[in-house]
């Protein structure tokens, strides 16, 4: 393909992202993959070059573009030489016309950074939300360890107590060690995650929210396969995948509970009162995610973070009915934003005479109010609210 033929490819990529953006359609991931997989005719240097113009053009935009040629003709502004590519060659892009709508810039919708700014996030520490991500594995200490471990690459020695991290796009699934179950994909943040619910063996956890299962099996090795683990939610689709990950890492004690919404309560009921720690990985906006998912920022409205919000604090009271005296919950949520991070804690404290915060000690992040904050800039982790909350 010619340089002009790739961008005009990731043109009619982006117009599927935007378009499934507006009406919460497929995730740009899935979209790109789909796309470049159907166009055949293009070899795995062109693959890579399309989606690498996909997804440069979305983190150029701040809100929603009109189009994918509007976003694609934000990011040429940026990159003289790739403005040049519309020149209306053959599959190419055409000439730009006077006056032809170019898509704005900025983190986010307006409404958003207002929203980040007022949590503190704002001018190098936003920028950092878009930027790539690299890849972080969790060494599986029901297998292996960190130290004992041969792998193909030699992997960076992250400040968690089994992670290591590789270049993005290192292909680690490919790697024995990933199919004999002695790895996990698994960002250094949510490992961090994980040490702040201080899951101890013999142990009665709780994964409140557990979707694919991630945390679960990163509390099953702290727990070292003693105690009671119990994975729970609402997504039938993400919680099946637990058990073939589940069998894979040789966990012993897990059990799996799929829940009805706003019923969760009925199917937990053998539960309530007798869980040393509860982890609460809520549903949320995802702001924390940006640098995975940059279009996620074009989902998200002012209707449906209230949304989130109002969800977030039935999980954490629901939480609370299932802590036994002297527990705990480790509240946590993938995203910068105030209201659902250290608003949720101030108001869930408020409700709940006989309940303190207790702030984790964890080997990345900064005190943000009763909880902790992982930052992509600072920390270079996904971003992260982490809140311990200790029931008397």
């Amino acid at each position: 393909m010619t340089p002009a033929a790739r961008v005009q490819a990731a043109i009619e990529l982006l117009d599927q992202v935007i378009e499934a953006a507006r009406g919460n359609g497929a995730p740009a991931d899935r979209i790109v993959a789909d796309g470049l997989r159907a166009r055949r005719y293009a070899g795995s240097k062109d693959r890579r070059a399309i989606r690498d113009l996909a997804y440069a053009a979305i983190r150029a935009c701040g809100p929603l573009p009109a189009s994918g040629r509007a976003a694609m003709l934000r990011l040429a502004g940026l990159d003289a030489p790739l403005g040049e590519l519309f020149d209306g060659s053959a599959y190419g892009p055409a000439p730009v016309e006077p006056g032809e709508p170019v898509a704005a810039g900025g983190i986010a919708p307006e409404w958003l950074e207002a929203r980040l700014s007022a949590s503190g996030v704002a001018g190098d520490e936003a920028q950092a939300l878009l930027a790539r991500a690299p890849l972080d594995i969790r060494v599986n200490t029901l297998q292996t360890s960190r130290a004992a471990i041969e792998l193909p690459l030699e992997g960076e020695l992250l400040p968690v107590p089994e992670g290591l991290r590789f270049p993005n796009g290192t292909q680690v699934e490919q790697w024995t060690a990933f199919h004999a179950g002695w790895i996990e994909v698994q960002d250094c943040g949510s490992q961090t995650v994980c040490l702040a619910v201080a899951a101890q063996p013999g142990e009665t956890v709780i994964d409140l929210c557990a979707g694919a299962g991630g945390k679960t099996l990163a509390l099953a090795a702290a727990m070292q396969n003693r105690g009671v683990l119990l994975a729970s939610d609402t997504d039938r689709a993400r919680l099946s995948r637990l058990g073939p990950r589940a069998d894979r890492a040789g966990l012993q004690i897990g059990e799996t509970l799929l829940l009805d919404p706003r019923r969760e309560r009925e199917a937990l009921a053998p539960w309530l009162g007798t869980a040393d720690a509860v982890l609460v990985d809520a549903p949320c906006s995802g702001t924390g995610t940006w640098r995975r998912n940059p279009e996620a920022r074009w989902r998200l409205d002012p209707p449906q973070l209230a949304r989130l919000t109002e969800l977030q604090a039935y999980l954490l009271d629901l939480a609370a009915e299932l802590v036994k005296p002297g527990g705990r919950i480790a509240y946590v949520t993938c995203s910068l934003l105030d209201e659902e991070g250290t608003d949720q804690v101030e108001r869930f404290l408020a409700a709940h005479p006989g309940w303190r915060a207790e702030l984790p000690e964890l080997p990345l992040g900064a005190p943000h109010g009763q909880g902790v904050r992982l930052s992509p800039l600072r920390d270079a982790t996904d971003g992260f609210f982490i809140a311990r909350l200790c029931r008397a």
